[in-house]
This record gives structure tokens, C-alpha cells and sequence, in this order.
């Protein structure tokens, strides 16, 4: 039995896959909208799954550092670390700074902690070179993105810190660089003023001094503790807000990336169901382009369903071709975005169902074309 769909694609082959990679760019755009997605959850969530902490102390009546201002003093986790439930506890500080080297500017959170604490807030399997801090002063972990070398010195404030490590794949909730300094350079670095600010101060009476304020206090629970009953004890005996590691996480899905990511996802809706209408223009304009071949088919006795068969599979072919370069397109694209494109099989996966059913659906068009095709148009010319 001859296919119509094959021989029809084989007539015009070259134009046939012209018109599924233009399509596959467009397709390509909706897989790197959906991995800009999955960056933006994967980056949100990468520097809380680093810092292995169960529990984070904040200001009382705030969502953390994250998501809004959060100050609590740095003596604050003697306390905590006396609490039931509680294995260690130790002070953290974040900070963002707009920075400028020879090889661009760039944003970046300045992350201060103890490098002497039990608490692991550098991820050592993303360490790509050097180590992490040793001393309480003047030296600093940097991502690789900001393009620092190892040994090189960086001026923040009044005083340059050396780079001892590089990161890689670290990044903030915003996808800003990550830098780690100590926890006393960080102070340092949020509370000490210029000069003219400090003599300004004196002479309104303002004492110009470290007030050891940190953003958040993190702790490890005992192993067997519950770290929810855990947290509402801390909250009774400090008066702060207490949020356990998971309560964090959902924090920064659903209200600091929650605006962002609604509009990500309506702009990929509106995409994909662009590149459906393309496709159904694509195969409708195709079958008017040859409506007098299918008058003649009709003529010679091929029924509508062989006639209205062909149009489907070569729907689902050119939607399987447009899918596939779209893939290739976006995986070579993907790394020329300034923030983190992931693209994940199981979004791919699902993204294909979604093609290969609008492909069937864009068909019915061109099939709708075939049946009010009169067979008698074939005659005269």
C-alpha cells in the first residue's frame, strides 16, 4: 500500500524540513522558557540546601533574610545553643553588593559566617579550586562566574581580601554570584561607615560602632528531634520567628519567586500556543497549496480518511522534526544565558505530549479542507 504522507514529504523534502526547524526555533524558545523556570527554582533553592542547616532564627515578625530585612544580635546563638534539640548554633550574614572588576560588574551576595563553626555553609563538592576560609580575616570564597583567580586580592570597604577558593554553581535565591567571607569581616563590611559618615554621626551623637547584628542565626537539631517541635520551643523562649529548613524553602517558592515564576509561565503558555497556531497555519496553507492533487485523489476513488491520514501523519511528523531541533537548539544556546537554563528529560518528555497532541489537533484544520474539497475541481484545470 502506497504512503501518501511519505511520498508527499519526499516530493518537497528540502522545503518540508525548512519549515520544521523554523518551527524548532520556536519551540526552542518554549524549552529554554520552561529550563528558565526550572533555573530560577533550582538557584532558590541551591544556597539553602548548601548551608546544611536544619533550623534559621530571624527577626521576629519577618519571612528571613530572603525574603525581607532580618536583624537579630550575634549573641543570640549562645542561647539558641543551649535550647532542647539543639546540636550547634551559629550566626550568618548576607549582603548584597554591586560590584565591578576588569572583566565586567556584576551582582553579588557577600555571605558571611564562622569559618571556624560546625555548621557547613560552603557546598565543598562544588569547590572547583583552592579551599574554603581558614581565618577570621582578609580572605574570601568566590564563584567562578565572577572570574576572579586564586591569590588575587579583592578591595570591599577598607581593606582587600584574598581569593583562597572558587566555586562553582553557587549562586543566591536571585541568581546572584555567591562570595563568602568571615563572619567578623562581614560586620565589618555591613557596619562601618566613611569617614565623613563617622564624623557626621559624632556630631549627632551617634556613635558609630559594630553593633554585632547579624541576618539570621542557623542551627543543626540532635539527631531523633523533631526540627518543627524544635522550632516552636526556640520561638517561645527567644520571641523570634523560627522557620525549619523545609518552611524556608516554601518561603522563597511561594512568595519570593512567586511573581516571577507566574510570569515565566504565562509568557511559555502564550508561546506554546503560538507555535500550535504556526503549525495549523503550516499544514492549512499546505493543503491548499495542493488541492488540486487531493481533487484528483478523490476523483480516482481514495477516500477521505487514506486522503485525511496522510495530512495527520504529516502533521505529526513536521511536530516531531520542529521538537526535535528545538531541543538541539536549545541545549546549544542554553549556556550563553547570564542565569542558570535548566532542562530537564522529564520537561522535555512532557513537552512532546503536549506537541505531538496540538500536532493532531492543528491536522483537523487542513482535514477540514480535505472533506469540502469538491472532487470535480480537478477537471478544467
Amino acid at each position: 500500500m502506497i504512503n501518501l504522507a511519505y511520498k508527499d514529504i519526499s516530493h518537497s523534502l528540502s522545503k518540508f524540513l525548512i519549515t520544521a526547524v523554523s518551527v524548532g526555533i520556536l519551540l526552542g524558545i518554549v524549552v529554554i522558557m520552561i529550563g528558565v523556570y526550572r533555573g530560577m527554582i533550582y538557584d532558590a533553592k541551591s544556597l539553602i540546601n548548601d548551608i546544611k542547616a536544619d533550623i534559621w532564627v530571624v527577626q521576629q515578625d519577618t519571612f528571613g533574610p530572603f525574603a525581607q530585612s532580618s536583624r537579630v544580635h550575634e549573641d543570640l546563638q549562645n542561647q539558641i545553643s543551649y535550647q532542647n534539640g539543639i546540636k550547634t548554633a551559629e550566626a550568618i550574614t548576607f549582603q548584597t553588593l554591586q560590584m565591578e572588576n576588569r572583566y565586567g560588574d556584576f551582582k553579588a551576595m557577600l555571605v558571611g559566617y564562622d569559618p571556624f563553626g560546625k555548621i557547613q555553609v560552603i557546598n565543598k563538592n562544588k569547590l572547583v579550586a583552592g579551599r574554603v576560609l581558614q581565618k577570621q580575616h582578609y580572605e574570601i570564597v568566590v564563584s567562578q562566574k565572577t572570574k576572579y583567580k586564586l591569590g588575587e586580592y579583592i578591595q570591599l570597604g577598607r581593606d582587600k581580601f584574598k581569593v583562597v577558593g572558587i566555586t562553582k554553581n553557587t549562586v543566591s535565591n536571585g541568581g546572584d554570584y555567591l562570595m563568602f567571607v568571615s563572619l567578623k569581616d562581614a560586620e565589618v563590611l555591613q557596619f562601618t561607615y566613611t569617614n565623613e559618615r563617622i564624623r557626621s554621626d559624632m556630631s549627632r551623637g551617634i556613635k558609630g560602632e559594630n553593633p554585632h547584628l547579624v541576618n539570621a542565626i542557623i542551627a543543626q537539631v540532635e539527631e531523633g528531634y523533631n526540627p518543627t517541635q524544635v522550632a516552636k520551643g526556640i520561638e517561645i523562649a527567644t520571641h523570634k520567628k523560627v522557620f525549619t529548613k523545609a518552611e524556608q524553602s516554601k518561603i522563597l517558592m511561594q512568595k519570593v519567586i512567586k511573581m516571577a515564576a507566574k510570569q515565566i509561565g504565562l509568557f511559555t503558555v502564550i508561546l506554546i500556543i503560538v507555535s500550535i497556531v504556526i503549525i495549523a497555519l503550516i499544514i492549512y496553507t499546505s493543503v491548499l497549496e495542493k488541492i488540486k492533487e487531493i481533487s484528483i485523489l478523490k476523483l480516482i476513488g481514495i477516500p477521505n480518511l487514506t486522503i485525511s491520514m496522510m495530512i495527520i501523519e504529516e502533521t505529526v511528523v513536521l511536530g516531531i522534526l520542529a521538537f526535535i531541533s528545538g531541543n538541539i537548539f536549545a541545549h546549544l544556546i542554553k549556556g550563553y544565558f547570564p542565569k542558570r537554563i535548566v532542562l530537564e528529560a522529564s520537561d522535555s518528555f512532557s513537552f512532546f505530549v503536549v506537541i505531538l497532541i496540538s500536532s493532531i489537533f492543528a491536522s483537523l484544520f487542513g482535514i477540514y479542507k480535505v472533506l469540502k474539497t469538491d472532487p470535480s475541481s480537478a477537471i478544467g484545470g
